[in-house]
């Protein structure tokens, strides 16, 4: 089985790549800042161990749903 190339990455593709990992790594660090500031250990650990866990929370927090 022989792989085929698809081309050079577009910019276009690497915008949305780069947009999509810092927007992630934002709403990880938020949940990990907001858990630390308010005492919530289990949460905390959940969210550092489990980045989706995190990602999920730091948006919550910034659209003021917990």
């Amino acid at each position: 089985m022989k792989a085929r190339l698809a081309g050079p990455i577009t910019p276009f593709a690497m915008a949305t790549c780069l947009s999509v990992c810092l927007f992630s790594y934002a709403a990880w660090l938020t949940s990990i800042v907001f858990c630390a500031e308010e005492g919530l250990r289990p949460l905390l650990v959940a969210a550092a161990v489990f980045f989706p866990v995190g990602i999920v929370h730091g948006i919550g927090v910034w659209f003021g749903g917990w």
